[in-house]
């Protein structure tokens, strides 16, 4: 029989997980709107922070919830991150400037960091062991569809001039006033009761989540296992702190913060073009993680990482060899304006090594007459206004003149641009099994209850460090690097986490908590015994 009150307290604490996916994802789609929008007008540095002080927030915020789990327990948490991610909503729904946009990103990066950290453990320890793998990737999916909804909602309002990132920022406060209120009426971990010796209400609660999954003697086996485990942890708690935790690294994802802009930089010119390209994508992301649902209790979690891990190192190589073709096979210049001879940008050959400097764009005919780009030339970008050059047939004086004159400031046309989209396709149909579940999956269970919520909160403000790399450095780096040496970078530190795993990672599947720490009883148990 299915226990109703042990779904449901899966579902009401997955919709943090939901908002985590949704406000990560969001920002992909409304960024090609926010650069357009001229009360905004970031630059190259606030597009990067906008993306990251939602990370950065998230990272401290993780590391602030451990604690806060250990001493309120995991609901308050929840229920905190809940109405943290309600404030944010209606901060960034009603900003007029790029300086209120980033108090509303810097707020639900705390709700992101709480709820990133709170809500794997509440749900590990409300579940029995055999349900505990579906049950905590249950939250991942959760994130991949956050992710899906909100490029779907950033689709919908693309066509919108100047607010139509509102509505796709603002819209999250509804799932999160749904938490808030349902989330009230849901029993805390029974894991932590006992273990703060409220011994009588654990085991109401337990005997509540269990009734309809297991016999009673099963479930009283379950109990005695607990107590027995946290009155051993609470005789050796001493030497348990000196302990060295091992964490999981789970933050290559971040690309998918600017999925959008890569589509656009691969040669998409057209924003509501590339933000339903960018849905379709993060739809693979969200469909495949069912596939680390049916996988996680059959082939279990080491397996599904390695096979999850060697297949994104491939599709990253393969999106840097797709940008790579893209900047060999890219456009030629051929106009050259005597008038604008110097320009510091006129040198240039090719539309790859234009665009690849910094202040320079190419300046192109796209007339369907002709079948083909013609006439391009490679122009300064002007500071102001970097969708036009600063002088020429494509600033913004001229531009009116003729519709099939485009200014690309920072990707070239391309006829290979469907590689990029393979391979983000590729990438997110071997992440979203494994990579993408399984870390939280793990990093919920590997801990002992001494140290789970301190344990767990270092691992994920990691996570959210790396993330807060990676997105704050993207834009610079392609800069720096060129898109393809950007993923090239990306390929090889996905290498060695590929390493690492396969030395040191264990296998836990349908193991209890209170097995999982016996694992790690040797520095290099990397197998399974039994």
């Amino acid at each position: 029989m299915v226990n109703i009150r042990l779904f449901a307290l899966t579902f009401l604490s997955g919709i943090g997980g939901f908002l985590f996916g949704y406000d990560t994802g969001v920002i992909s789609g409304a960024m090609l709107l926010i650069e357009e929008d001229p009360r905004i007008h970031p630059t190259t540095l606030w597009k990067e922070l906008i993306v990251s002080a939602t990370v950065g927030a998230a990272l401290l915020c993780s590391l602030i919830g451990g604690p806060l789990c250990e001493r309120w327990g995991r609901k308050p948490v929840i229920l905190l991150s809940s109405g943290i991610f309600t404030v944010g909503a209606l901060v960034m729904g009603i900003a007029n400037s790029r300086e209120v946009l980033l108090v509303g990103r810097i707020i639900v990066g705390a709700g992101i960091g709480l709820a990133s950290m709170s809500v794997p453990i509440y749900i590990s320890e409300s579940a029995p062991s055999n349900l505990r793998g579906f049950l905590v990737s249950c939250n991942v999916l959760c994130i991949t569809g956050g992710q899906f909804i909100a490029s779907c909602v950033c689709g919908a309002f693309s066509t919108m001039e100047y607010d139509g990132w509102k509505y796709m920022l603002g819209l999250s406060g509804v799932p999160a006033v749904i938490q808030l209120i349902g989330f009230a009426f849901m029993p805390e971990s029974p894991r932590w009761l006992l273990a703060q010796g409220q011994t009588e209400k654990g085991r109401l609660v337990l005997e509540t989540i269990r009734n309809d999954l297991r016999d009673p003697d099963f479930m009283e086996a379950e109990f005695e296992e607990i107590i027995r485990a946290v009155e051993e942890e609470k005789r050796f708690a001493a030497l348990n702190t000196l302990r060295v935790i091992k964490q999981q690294i789970a933050g290559i994802n971040t690309v998918m913060y600017y999925s959008a802009k890569i589509l656009s930089m691969a040669g998409f010119s057209n924003n509501s073009q590339a933000i339903w390209i960018s849905a379709g994508v993060a739809s693979i992301n969200f469909l495949c993680t069912f596939i680390g649902l049916f996988l996680v209790e059959r082939m279990g979690r080491r397996k599904l990482v390695l096979v999850s891990l060697l297949g994104v190192v491939v599709s990253l190589a393969f999106l840097g060899v797709g940008f790579q073709l893209s900047n060999i096979y890219s456009p030629e210049i051929t106009f050259l304006n005597p008038n604008i001879a110097e320009d510091a940008c006129s040198d240039f050959q090719t539309c790859g090594s234009c665009t690849n400097q910094k202040l320079c764009g190419f300046c192109y005919l796209d007339d369907p007459s002709q079948g083909s780009v013609i006439n391009g030339s490679c122009l300064t970008i002007e500071p102001e206004a970097p969708d036009f050059s600063a002088h020429g047939r494509c600033s913004s004086a001229n531009q009116p003149s003729l519709d099939y004159i485009l200014f690309a400031p920072d990707y070239c046309p391309s006829n290979v641009a469907w590689l990029t989209v393979l391979g983000l396709c590729s990438y997110l149909f071997f992440f979203a099994p494994g990579m993408g579940p399984m870390p939280w999956t793990i990093n919920s269970e590997i801990y002992p209850l001494w140290a789970r919520s301190t344990a767990n909160s270092i691992a994920t403000a990691f996570n959210w460090l790396l993330n807060l790399i990676i997105s704050m450095t993207f834009l610079s780096l392609t800069e720096a690097i060129t898109k393809e040496g950007a993923f090239y970078l990306y390929t090889g530190v996905a290498s060695l986490g590929l390493v690492m795993f396969f030395l040191i990672l264990p296998e836990t599947k349908n193991k209890p908590l209170e097995e999982v720490e016996m694992l790690f009883a040797k520095p290099w148990s990397w197998r399974p015994r039994g």
